[in-house]
């Protein structure tokens, strides 16, 4: 048996490291979601990520998910009545 070459060595962390990274996916991910947007929201959306220098939609979408939870019950529900 010969000796591995950097190359080999390399490919098999990679292996390695996407394997323990779709292990990981696997325990955080509790559901993948698919919606579809339509324009009146799509631009609301762009406009939530310029005022607050995000990039990423799902970055978005994470942040107002977790900030309206964070709201007593009655003001949660009272923010999620207005159209």
């Amino acid at each position: 048996m010969s000796a591995k070459t950097a190359a080999e060595r390399k490919r098999e962390q990679r292996e390695r490291d996407k394997l323990r990274e779709e292990e990981r996916q696997a325990r955080l991910l509790a559901y993948r979601l698919q919606i579809e947007v339509y324009h009146a929201t799509a631009e609301h959306l762009d406009r939530v990520l310029a005022v607050c220098d995000l990039e990423e939609k799902q970055d978005a979408l994470t942040r107002l998910i977790h900030n309206a939870a964070r709201l007593p019950d009655e003001k949660l529900r009272e923010f999620l009545r207005q159209p």
